[in-house]
């Protein structure tokens, strides 16, 4: 399952790449030309951010929202003409709307799909991806779950399969160890890019998912129903498991190499199986047409924002991957859209 992720990972960083061949040449005629330098985010900036007016529109990921949502607070008081929108219709929600031209920026918790380039596409909308952190998802039970302590993903997907639905219903259904207790599961719905990756990662290239769970587009909910709910189990972002430690309980999970526990190392360093890209993708029609968009986004990228991604819980990228975000944000700066 390792490769697999790998495979996402790289896969999400395709267009990526592309943009940041051209980015080399770009930042090589910035630094001749020698303009105004923004030494903290290592981009080039030629607006006074004080001076800037208008809106900036995001929508998307709930596990990418925290992020955005704190850079934005952070943005408001260097800019604070500039109105900026923050909303949570998930991953694929998030996309359908970026893919209409209402959004200029869309959080996203996986790459994008096929379906959905192909609707930016035919819609005109050109975009960058940007990778911005790193995350893992947390399987995790109610806090008294003696038993679960940790779970195969072979496990996993007898738990969560399409064919479990009304069938695997007991603890023991999925390890005769286990006792005979009824389950009951929390998930993220079907438009949330942590749905996508999970069921993706545990059931398969384009597997389902059992429907017979509470879901929700709001983490908190998941949390509240799986602390309160004797046996439950759930998944969702790491980083709400940490924010809500003294409720939850977190299981380890077995690729076939070891019981692996998600933090910031096992995520980072990749051994631990569910572990994820965090993106921001943005029109590159809007990066140009609009400086408040523009400044957002070199913001996002300074030291001082990009370091709220571990505030909020999640594992920062590497500095040469954040030195190739900058390089392909002032390419597709540069280049027009």
């Amino acid at each position: 399952m390792k490769g697999d992720s790998l495979m996402h990972w790289n896969r999400g960083r395709g267009l990526f790449s592309l943009v940041s061949l051209v980015a080399a040449v770009a930042l090589l005629a910035a630094a001749c030309g020698g303009d105004d330098d923004d030494t903290t985010s290592g981009t080039t900036t030629t607006d006074d951010r004080s001076e800037l007016s208008g809106s900036v529109a995001i929508d998307g990921s709930s596990t990418v929202f925290p992020v955005t949502e704190a850079v934005a607070e952070e943005f408001r008081s260097v800019a604070p003409d500039v109105r900026v929108t923050v909303g949570v219709s998930g991953t694929g929600g998030g996309f359908q709307k970026f893919c209409n031209g209402e959004t200029d920026i869309s959080d996203a918790s996986r790459p994008i799909k096929e379906s959905e380039i192909e609707a930016c596409a035919e819609a005109g909308i050109e975009y960058l991806p940007l990778r911005v952190g790193l995350d893992g998802l947390a399987v995790v039970t109610h806090p008294e779950t003696d038993f679960l302590e940790c779970i195969t993903m072979d496990e996993l997907a007898t738990l969560w399969r399409p064919e479990s639905e009304g069938s695997v219903t007991s603890w023991n259904q999925v390890r005769a160890s286990w006792p005979d207790t009824d389950i009951t599961l929390f998930g993220p719905d079907t438009d949330s890019g942590t749905f996508d990756f999970f069921t993706e990662e545990v059931n398969g290239e384009g597997g389902a998912s059992r429907a017979d769970y509470t879901n929700s587009t709001d983490d908190n909910v998941l949390v509240t129903g799986i602390a309160g709910t004797e046996a439950a189990s759930g998944y969702f972002g790491y980083a709400y498991y940490v924010e809500n430690s003294d409720k939850l309980k977190v299981v380890g999970v077995d690729d076939g190499e070891g019981c692996v526990i998600p933090s910031d190392e096992t995520v980072s360093g990749g051994s631990y199986p569910l572990s994820r890209p965090l993106y921001i993708y943005v029109n590159t029609a809007a990066l140009v047409e609009k400086p408040q968009v523009r400044e957002f986004v070199r913001f996002f990228l300074s030291d001082a924002a990009i370091a709220l991604v571990a505030d909020v819980g999640y594992t920062p990228i590497a500095v040469d991957e954040l030195s190739e975000s900058r390089a392909a944000l002032e390419a597709a700066i540069a280049g027009g859209g």
